[in-house]
């Protein structure tokens, strides 16, 4: 009899927690970020905008572009009185100086960005960009009023060697030294598994939620509980319109990064993906 009492006050007690981590999930509002990457001249982005802005209606989420450096004036023009906030795709650390080429967040934030790409994997890949160069962009970026949306993966041979979580928690605790706890409660986690990056492969929804729970285990462990349910982690491997209502279900998964599905009408599909 005792040990029937007992069990039922566990299940009682489970029952509880899954009730409290359903409301928790709920409470992050989900966001979607078009990465354009190099594509778009100003004038065709200028006219995306003005196609897709019907499409991405939806202020049950947060909608971001994050688009070339020389597409953001226009941009934010072309969105302005709409629910689509405006991101860049990279930035530097220094405020100001002789870094030819480069784009610094005040100059950024001046021009009306809100959000700013950090560590994706073209950039760590392509242009060698390390943690440590990675940790100081996330600092100023927050310093100078930008949400960081600091991304982060593993190679296909990483996943088969079955480091995957390991190395994205390196990659995490490393991009967030220093940060606070309410730093990192209000920017976003990004996983791009780079092997589903532009290839038309994408991880399976479950393998998607087992990173994504990793990344807020992580943040619980360097942080606390309450910072790992309040940031908000995205999905960035090839989502499209056949693929985001089930990745978007998965009880860690707040959101997107998506590619090439950004510069098509299909965006809004995915924008709306509960309706």
């Amino acid at each position: 009899m005792y040990m029937l009492h007992l069990n039922r006050m566990e299940k009682y007690a489970d029952n509880e927690n899954n009730i409290f981590k359903e409301i928790k999930d709920m409470s992050r509002k989900k966001i979607i970020a078009g990465n354009w990457k190099m594509n778009m001249t100003p004038s065709q982005a200028v006219k995306l905008c003005e196609e897709l802005k019907p499409l991405v209606a939806n202020d049950d989420v947060d909608v971001v572009y994050c688009v070339p450096a020389i597409d953001i004036v226009p941009v934010v023009e072309a969105v302005k009185g709409t629910n689509v906030e405006v991101g860049a795709e990279n930035m530097y650390f220094e405020e100001k100086g002789a870094y030819t080429g480069e784009i610094s967040a005040e100059m950024l934030v001046d021009a009306g960005v809100k959000y700013v790409i950090i560590g994706h994997s073209e950039r760590r890949d392509y242009f060698k960009e390390c943690d440590c160069l990675l940790n100081k962009k996330v600092k100023k970026a927050f310093e100078a009023g930008l949400t960081p949306i600091l991304c982060c993966g593993e190679s296909l041979e990483q996943r088969e060697m079955g480091i995957t979580l390991d190395f994205i928690r390196l990659q995490i605790k490393s991009d967030l030294k220093d940060i606070t706890a309410d730093q990192v409660k209000s920017m976003v986690i990004a996983y791009e598994p780079i092997w589903a990056i532009g290839t038309g492969k994408t991880a399976t929804s479950d393998q998607a939620q087992e990173v994504c729970k990793a990344i807020r285990d992580c943040i619980a462990e360097v942080y606390d509980t309450d910072t790992a349910e309040a940031v908000r982690i995205q999905y960035g491997g090839s989502m499209n319109a056949g693929n985001a209502a089930e990745l978007l279900a998965k009880p860690d998964i707040d959101g997107g990064l998506v590619g090439g599905a950004s510069l098509k009408a299909d965006f809004g599909k995915i924008v709306n993906y509960n309706k």
